[in-house]
């Protein structure tokens, strides 16, 4: 969730296990996901990188960043369904120190920290690239990342603060953050946005656009009609109704906007 409604409303050992598909289209599969430990100047992250131990030689990377809740299941298997597709993927730790909320006032208190102070996000950032760049599956000349909700705002901070990957991808993350330097953004961009976000209203959707626009930035918007905030997450409708937020999963937006991804992805690697 964004700030907006914030403000208002990992050691070095791994840990490996295989899930190998079921399914006949992908008898080739062995995707195996490591728990990684990997250091911060301010905290202890544990990340989960995934990939298809079938396959050998490099691939491109592409990091996971989480929602306001922290590194819950649902990263994770974004970060497995990457490695299906035949990326090296990695669901990241921004919080550090094994932290995850557990209810709104929590998921306020530990995401508001990194949108008051967005290098600190972009050290957590740089920490899981150093760290999965070890992995001699990694192709290091092709590195995205995606975010959702608090991680899409993050990762669109770090691109304005001059990140350094071929392209970053928001899917229903906050708009409002630092403003976009010309000299400073290097990745190419996508949003993925949910026309019926209460969260991102349409004033930052303006402010945002305006402000890319004004440096000539190599961005795309993509808007998705009727879908609310956390439309990409199955268990946001749950979530929603659990802590009395309007938060609700679209099925028909969580594939436009992976098919929108996966497009952005054939062009950012080629």
């Amino acid at each position: 969730l964004p700030f907006v409604f914030a403000a208002s409303s990992c050691n070095n050992n791994s840990e490996s296990t295989t899930t190998t598909s079921t399914d006949e289209k992908k008898d080739s599969m062995n995707i195996t996901q490591d728990q990684v430990g990997y250091p911060d100047d301010s905290a202890s992250l544990t990340g989960f990188v995934s990939y298809n131990a079938n396959v050998e030689g490099k691939r491109p990377v592409v990091l996971v960043v989480h929602e306001w809740w922290g590194l819950t299941d649902y990263p994770k298997k974004r970060a497995m369904q990457l490695a299906e597709m035949g990326y090296l993927a990695m669901a990241v730790d921004i919080y550090g120190d094994g932290k995850k909320a557990e209810d709104v006032a929590q998921a306020s208190a530990l995401s508001s920290t990194f949108y008051s102070n967005p290098q600190l996000a972009n050290s957590r950032i740089e920490a899981a690239l150093a760290k999965i760049k070890t992995y001699p599956q990694a192709d290091t000349t092709k590195i995205a990342a995606i975010g959702y909700c608090f991680g899409g705002g993050i990762l669109l901070n770090y691109a304005k603060l001059g990140g350094n990957m071929n392209g970053i991808v928001s899917f229903h993350g906050s708009l409002a953050g630092v403003q976009p330097k010309k000299e400073l953004l290097k990745s190419k961009i996508l949003v993925c946005h949910g026309g019926a976000d209460p969260f991102v209203p349409e004033n930052d959707v303006n402010a945002f656009k305006k402000s890319m626009d004004s440096i000539n930035a190599d961005y795309t918007f993509k808007v998705y009609p009727g879908a609310s905030h956390a439309f990409t997450n199955p268990e946001a409708t749950a979530m929603g109704q659990k802590f009395k937020i309007p938060i609700a999963y679209n099925a028909a937006a969580d594939s436009a906007s992976w098919k929108d991804m996966k497009e952005f992805f054939s062009k950012i690697f080629q």
